[in-house]
């Protein structure tokens, strides 16, 4: 991962890693360069606005002598123009912030699928409690088989729940999963609504601690 900013680059790094992942944190081009020439990786988020150098020549250069790596482009850069150049400079896919921790994860995913690589040991994509599922390929969520809308945010704090039935996932880590550079509302406002659309029941308060979603 190259990535200069702190607050999101820990971020990124504990998602990842409570995925199961290994991960090289650097936050400079020059030690990208050096250590994507060093050791082999299964893919690379790559920030474009990095303090040492443009993030589109380091694209280039890794491509140059790396054809197969999977190299996801997250950035600020949002215009169409942007998007097609960091395409065209060899990026797999080119994910603008702010995004969801989980829409990261399935399109680091897709891009290794598609080169053979495997990202995390995660195979399960389906979650079921009680009568609520949740597709985590399709971001769909059905309570009785009737489809519940959710915002990006609110589908990745409900994944993170899911994923870890009768377990107490701390604030921390639902903020860590869910709420990379996502808004600016707080984590109990997204508990609060996703509690309106899929009913009482399901997400349980422990208080100082997190939230709790049983099996029974």
């Amino acid at each position: 991962m190259v990535e200069d900013d702190l607050e999101l680059g820990r971020s990124l790094q504990v998602l990842l890693q409570e995925e199961g992942n290994e991960v090289m944190w650097v936050r400079r081009a020059t030690d990208a360069r050096y250590w994507t020439a060093e050791r082999e990786f299964n893919a690379l988020l790559l920030d474009l606005g990095l303090p040492d150098g443009d993030g589109l020549e380091l694209l280039r250069s890794i491509r140059l002598v790396d054809k197969k790596l999977p190299i996801v482009v997250i950035t600020a850069r949002d215009g169409i123009e942007d998007r097609l150049t960091g395409l065209n400079s060899g990026a797999d896919d080119y994910l603008v912030k702010p995004f969801a921790g989980v829409e990261l994860l399935a399109r680091l995913r897709a891009v290794a699928r598609r080169s053979g690589q495997q990202v995390d040991d995660e195979a399960q994509h389906a979650w079921h409690i009680k009568d609520l599922e949740l597709d985590e390929h399709s971001m769909m969520v059905r309570r009785a088989g009737s489809r519940i809308t959710l915002s990006r945010t609110e589908f990745s704090i409900l994944l993170a729940l899911l994923k870890l039935p009768d377990r107490v996932v701390t604030r921390r880590q639902l903020e860590a999963k869910a709420l990379v550079h996502a808004d600016g509302r707080s984590l109990d406002v997204h508990i609060s609504n996703i509690r309106k659309k899929i009913g009482e029941g399901y997400i349980r308060t422990v208080r100082g601690v997190g939230f709790l979603v049983e099996r029974e």
